[in-house]
């Protein structure tokens, strides 16, 4: 057989696990809006600590304490650390905590040497907390009424250590409608759901540290935050301590629960997913060119060869292939696009979007081997020896 001719045979068959994997996922993938606490909970009315790290959120900061106060389970209380903020963060959570007791504001210590600032911060909250729930949650979500209810319900009928809730991905321009779908997208293709919580092994786990979940016993006793301490994906690396020491873990749909947005511009974007897609593969240059090459081979390609082989007049079976490979891409596009009620428009978009992420990808690996390091709220982390994290600049920019 002609080794081009079982390379398509080779690319369909992927694209097909790659589709079937995507439809049993988007069972799999819970929506967290369909549960409720069961009444002995609610007879119990255990309290549930809600931790918010925040620097420099004085545009977000608001807006996500005063969801949080409209719960419809009222035994919480909300903790809020300031983390050395230059701006009113400070200031605007002080001032909502006079108008309601649930909520504590805190003063962020200096960060130590080998801690990653955002880890910190979540540390220092988990000290504070006495709630029989931390739930931890960024200054850029907004919160619908029943998104901690509904949460805790959910890790109570799965019999779970800990979970992570997805918020619904608010995207305005190009730049962000192109990026910020991959992370739903990418789980869903290629990530088997099922094993998330039935396999023992961490390599089956993600997480998303918008909304991150844990019994206070199970945080304790996975060593919370200072087991990953020095980690860019604190999120993914903490859910993957869950498993390792035994507990049970699941992602859930919180679409119809949290809000968020995450980046506003071009430069946030690449900016943002320059940070994590390098520390995705632990650094490690071959890892990520693999990745970068498959993603190329089997989402892009199929693209850019039908109107070569259009051209140049390849044989029927070739072509044919190639459109069926297209045509598998497209339908977990449409799906996508429908769940989270993405724009049609980025449905054809779907190679530039691959392209995308494609560069930056690689200015990911540029600008963490040969910049000036990891830059993220105002600190710059280098990484480069020995994979270790340095801070080399803590001011806010």
């Amino acid at each position: 057989m002609d080794i081009f001719l079982l390379y398509q045979y080779a690319i369909t068959a992927v694209l097909l696990f790659v589709l079937l994997n995507f439809l049993v996922n988007n069972i799999l993938f819970k929506d967290t809006s369909k549960f409720k606490l069961p009444q002995y909970v609610l007879d119990k009315n255990p309290l549930i600590s809600i931790l918010i790290p925040a620097r420099n959120e004085e545009e977000n900061i608001k807006r996500c304490i005063i969801s949080l106060t409209k719960q419809d389970y009222s035994n919480i209380e909300i903790l809020v650390l300031n983390d050395n903020s230059t701006d009113n963060t400070a200031k605007i959570v002080e001032e909502l905590s006079k108008k309601d007791q649930r909520i504590k504001l805190y003063t962020g210590g200096v960060l130590k040497k080998g801690w990653l600032g955002k880890t910190y911060a979540c540390h220092q909250l988990s000290k504070y907390a006495r709630g029989d729930y931390l739930i931890f949650t960024d200054a850029d979500t907004l919160h619908f009424p029943n998104s901690v209810s509904s949460a805790v319900a959910c890790l109570l009928k799965y019999k779970l250590g800990a979970l992570s809730v997805f918020a619904k991905q608010i995207m305005v321009t190009m730049h962000e409608r192109m990026m910020v779908p991959f992370g739903n997208y990418i789980i869903l293709c290629l990530m088997p759901i099922y094993l998330i919580r039935k396999a023992k092994s961490a390599l089956f786990c993600t997480a998303i540290g918008q909304f991150m979940l844990f019994k206070k016993d199970v945080y304790k006793k996975i060593d919370g935050h200072k087991s990953v301490k020095s980690e860019i994906l604190e999120d993914i690396k903490i859910s993957k301590q869950v498993k390792r020491c035994g507990y049970k873990f699941m992602i859930f749909d919180g679409r119809n629960n949290i809000y968020c947005r995450m980046y506003r511009n071009f430069r946030e974007v690449v900016k943002g997913y320059s940070k994590v897609l390098f520390a995705a593969f632990d650094y490690k240059i071959y890892l990520i060119s693999v990745a970068i090459i498959l993603i190329f081979i089997v989402f892009l390609s199929p693209f850019l060869m039908l109107p070569l082989g259009i051209l140049f007049r390849w044989p029927v079976t070739i072509l044919e292939l190639i459109i069926l490979q297209i045509v598998f891409i497209l339908i977990t596009r449409i799906i996508l696009s429908i769940r989270f009620k993405c724009k049609a428009v980025d449905i054809i978009l779907h190679p530039v979007a691959v392209i995308y992420l494609i560069l930056i990808a690689v200015n990911s690996i540029v600008s963490t081997i040969i910049g000036p390091g990891i830059s993220w709220k105002g600190r710059i982390y280098d990484v480069r020896k020995d994979n270790e994290l340095t801070l080399i600049n803590d001011n806010y920019k």
